[in-house]
């Protein structure tokens, strides 16, 4: 357990609090566990997992699989579909033992799962996205789902709110690609569409930059008011809901606003490194979102 606690204490990292301690025990724990997925998943293909190949042990292969993310997520899809009542026992990574009561409790289907698991593959694939559309078509799978799972765990799954959860959710990813598009092009990736590039004559050669210089600040720029506008489309969601989930999803899209502020406040300059909000920052934005997000009902 002390291997599945150490992907779960990435938790503290993210931008927006995961599972904050006024919640009920039980949309904790199931938040938890959700979040422990999603984040070993994504450790597996940014080829982010602890040394010593301790996950793919776990997962029926070689240590020396860890370095093969293709492999890793194939197994890792496998050992899954146990969670889900595949017919050659119960799960054998401990983060997907501990998913199979959430799953139960709650009827969650494994689609959104899996959707977790092709953006993944998709990473492994594709390095460049040429459109916005495309992008938008890659946050579907790689982080609406999660919006939606958190929907479906505190029972307020509606599609008017899955439509508002989609557009916080693709915002949050947006927002962490534009602060960590150096981390990403020392993978080998680029999550800035590339006609956007073009729009703001920035060639790839820009990116590598150890400061970016004026078009690059233009084109994160315009990528970060694009993202507060994604998020001013979703914010109704917390309007909608009553009580802790209405504190819980402020601190969402309160969160994507402080890392979009922290972008700015670095004066669009991404290149050094991720801007981050402080924890004042983060509080003021959540506050701000709850006096001013529409109630309804």
């Amino acid at each position: 357990m002390l291997h599945a606690r150490a992907t779960l204490g990435k938790a503290a990292a993210e931008n927006f609090p995961v599972a904050p301690a006024f919640l009920p025990r039980a949309w904790r724990e199931g938040l938890m566990a959700v979040y422990g997925y999603a984040r070993l998943v994504d450790d597996i293909g940014d080829g982010d997992l602890a040394p010593g190949g301790r996950d793919a042990v776990l997962l029926g292969l070689d240590p020396a699989a860890v370095d093969d993310p293709l492999a890793m997520l194939d197994a890792f899809e496998a050992d899954l579909l146990r969670v889900f009542g595949g017919s050659d026992g119960p799960p054998c990574h401990p983060l997907l033992l501990a998913l199979r009561p959430v799953v139960r409790d709650h009827g969650l289907s494994p689609e959104p799962f899996l959707g977790l698991i092709e953006a993944n593959r998709q990473d492994q694939r594709v390095t460049r996205y040429e459109t916005y559309g495309e992008l938008l078509d890659y946050c579907e799978l790689s982080a609406n789902t999660v919006g939606r799972l958190v929907l479906s765990l505190t029972g307020t799954s509606t599609p008017e709110r899955i439509r508002r959860s989609d557009a916080i959710c693709t915002a949050l990813q947006i927002a962490e690609h534009l602060q960590d598009v150096t981390e990403d092009l020392g993978r080998d990736r680029i999550y800035l569409p590339a006609e956007d590039m073009r729009r703001f004559h920035v060639a790839e050669a820009d990116l590598k930059a150890p400061s970016a210089g004026a078009s690059v600040r233009a084109l994160i720029a315009f990528e970060a008011d694009r993202t507060r506008g994604l998020l001013n489309e979703g914010t109704p969601l917390v309007g909608s809901v009553h009580g802790r989930l209405r504190l819980l999803l402020a601190g969402f899209v309160g969160g994507g606003r402080a890392a979009l502020r922290a972008i700015s406040a670095a004066g669009f300059d991404v290149l050094p490194g991720p801007p981050k909000p402080t924890r004042s920052l983060l509080l003021r934005e959540v506050a701000a979102v709850l006096r001013t997000a529409p109630r309804k009902g």
